[in-house]
């Protein structure tokens, strides 16, 4: 383990609010963990963004590194499981909110929270994907578990042009589902298209105002990055037996719902956590990602940002001006 500074960005509480920048770290700054990794990659997400800003309530301790999803080699581990040189990733848990996260050129975590690189996967694709690829892929995985097939019906991702939704598109057209981007961003429709969205519908056409207990049934699935009253209509307009996966609060952790479509028309809402999902989940949706789930256009999807970059994004993510991933290079090449 070097003992040399290595450089991280640092979010503390600063006279009530919150405030994020880069600082020295040793080793001895470290938290506990078996296992000790030299970052090569990590990634920014919405969650990352209300974190180092301080617009949501994310962080649990202070000081944190920022950075909830990370790729990198071991540098050394007390488990049995990973050794010096190993090509590993390590995403949600307490990473980036209560234990220093990726933001950093060395991360120290819990040998439980990580994994080895999967065969066929860069250290930068697997940050392309991190926690919003992860996330999309659990959803569609808990759906097909709850009966979602190509031949059900369309599938409706919200908020489609944020990382989650981008890649949901992307995975579920190419398992062969009719799917249908929701959008507030009208000037993003050839982009949602290029990912393989057949249908674009604009937020602004529905009148969230006035929802009926049960509209008309359309839905055989969907990914809902928004909740609040979008997810509300999109739980009022499911088909007999349709599965909802609920993914995000982007626009309000609330839900003004009825039962009805529950027990009329047998819909089910399925939570999503990526978070805390332990094995065999996490390396099976980890695998799948790499197979039937990998998508197609990753690589158009991403922009790779310098570290030195990093605070500079953070805004773009509160105003939703982000579309797609962005991945943060954190090792010198």
């Amino acid at each position: 383990m070097p003992s040399t500074p290595f450089k991280a960005f640092l979010i503390n509480q600063e006279k009530g609010g919150v405030a994020g920048g880069f600082a020295a770290m040793t080793e001895a700054d470290l938290d506990p963990g078996e296992v000790s990794i030299r970052v090569a990659y990590s990634s920014v997400n919405y969650k990352d963004a209300l974190a180092a800003t301080g617009a949501g309530r994310i962080i649990r301790r202070f000081p944190c590194v920022g950075g909830i999803d990370l790729s990198g080699t071991v540098i050394a581990s007390a488990d049995p499981r990973f050794a010096p040189g190993d090509e590993v990733l390590a995403t949600s848990y307490d990473i980036g909110v209560a234990h220093h996260g990726g933001y950093a050129e060395i991360a120290r975590v819990p040998a439980a929270w990580v994994l080895k690189l999967p065969a066929g996967l860069s250290l930068r694709d697997a940050m392309a994907l991190g926690t919003a690829g992860f996330t999309a892929g659990l959803g569609i995985v808990r759906m097909e578990e709850n009966g979602l097939k190509p031949g059900n019906g369309p599938v409706i991702v919200t908020g489609a042009t944020g990382g989650v939704g981008s890649l949901a598109i992307d995975m579920l057209a190419g398992l062969g589902y009719h799917v249908v981007a929701l959008t507030g961003k009208e000037s993003e429709q050839d982009y949602l298209l290029s990912l393989g969205a057949r249908e674009i519908l604009l937020r602004q056409t529905l009148d969230l105002e006035k929802l009926k207990p049960l509209g008309k049934e359309t839905w055989a699935g969907a990914v809902d990055n928004l909740g609040g009253d979008v997810l509300a209509w999109v739980v009022s307009t499911m088909k007999q037996g349709g599965t909802i996966a609920s993914i995000g609060l982007a626009a309000s952790m609330n839900l003004n719902t009825t039962v009805a479509p529950f027990i009329l028309r047998g819909a089910s809402l399925l939570g999503i956590d990526s978070g805390y999902i332990g094995e065999p989940y996490r390396s099976g949706v980890w695998r799948r990602l790499t197979l039937d789930l990998r998508p197609r256009h990753l690589a158009a999807m991403t922009r790779v940002i310098a570290f030195d970059d990093l605070p500079g994004v953070f805004d773009d993510f509160i105003q939703g001006r982000v579309k797609g991933r962005v991945v943060v290079q954190i090792a010198a090449q």
